[in-house]
């Protein structure tokens, strides 16, 4: 029987299209498909154990969400570890091979050894938001893309055609916008927050869902955790009496794409973060870095705004 005093066994799985591949301490790598049934088998394996499990995993670019729900469903713990850091990892072990079951070994040793924290089911409400949001992701990145090549296109009749792209796309998005604004208003939390964030200048719908959706922890982190999660906490190079250039990576790139658009309109029209960002460059600091401590500056306002209601920008 599971008991909170055992401690969990870790699980590393390996996630790709198709496949999943599993390292269980004890014994060999095995596999299973990386569908409804595949993925019913890992589960009925895990939660048959006598002592908790904790399952490692990388995102895989959305071939893990099967799995996730799955798991979450079964409430079996689950950890997902940003690639770089797994890769990280194994270089330190001299592993320079890469192959699903090494990587499956990697990980599981990485959660043995590192334990990192587990990961919370969200909402179905935000899973939607989420869906949506990254729908319109998409479907931008695609106008874009017709757009640029409307513009080299000199064919009048397969200019027709691009055109009527354009238009259905532009039709589409706007259409997913819509369902964006409505699956926040009919969920009282997210409109709530929504409204909340909106209240910065520089923060509008599409950054306000966009955080929503990519960055569900906001309202609940440290200073320090907010603008690690959104990729512009600054990373020292420091040795000795050497003080090397600080620089920013990892975290959301979706989080990190938004806040700086927002950033780039904050730093102009936000009358407190205009300051900030002036002094800076008047201190002598380029533009790009004054910009990024502004991101940060931004996403740590968006989160005490979140965790704190009596909290206001007067």
């Amino acid at each position: 029987m599971k008991t909170k005093a055992q401690s969990p066994v870790y699980a590393g799985v390996d996630i790709s299209k198709d496949r999943l591949d599993v390292s269980l301490p004890g014994q060999g790598p095995s596999h299973y498909a990386n569908s409804a049934s595949g993925i019913g088998q890992l589960v009925k394996v895990l939660a048959g154990r006598t002592e908790p499990v904790r399952v490692i995993c990388e995102p895989s670019g959305g071939y893990e969400r099967a799995l996730l729900e799955a798991l979450w469903a079964a409430k079996i713990a689950v950890s997902l570890v940003n690639a770089a850091r797994i890769r990280a990892f194994a270089r330190a072990q001299g592993l320079l091979a890469k192959t699903d079951q090494i990587d499956a070994t990697v990980l599981r040793e990485f959660g043995e050894l590192l334990q990192p924290e587990e990961i919370s089911a969200p909402s179905p409400q935000r899973q939607r938001l989420a869906a949506l949001v990254q729908r319109r992701e998409q479907l931008v990145s695609l106008l874009l893309m017709e757009e640029q090549r409307l513009t080299q296109t000199r064919d009048q009749v397969v200019r027709k055609l691009g055109l009527t792209l354009v238009k259905e796309l532009q039709k589409q998005v706007k259409q997913i916008e819509e369902m964006i604004a409505q699956q926040i208003d009919d969920d009282d939390t997210l409109k709530g927050q929504s409204e909340r964030l909106q209240q910065v200048k520089g923060i509008g719908k599409v950054t306000a869902s966009t955080l929503l959706a990519e960055l569900p922890e906001l309202g609940q982190l440290t200073r320090n955790e907010a603008g690690a999660l959104a990729g512009v906490a600054p990373i020292n190079r420091d040795s000795g009496t050497h003080r090397g250039r600080r620089t920013i990576r990892g975290g959301r790139i979706k989080v990190r794409r938004v806040l700086y658009m927002a950033a780039t309109v904050a730093a102009r029209f936000n009358p407190i973060l205009k300051a900030f960002y002036q002094r800076l460059v008047a201190a002598g600091k380029p533009k790009k870095v004054a910009l990024t401590a502004v991101m940060r500056k931004l996403v740590v306002l968006l989160n005490q705004l979140l965790k704190n209601p009596q909290f206001t920008l007067a």
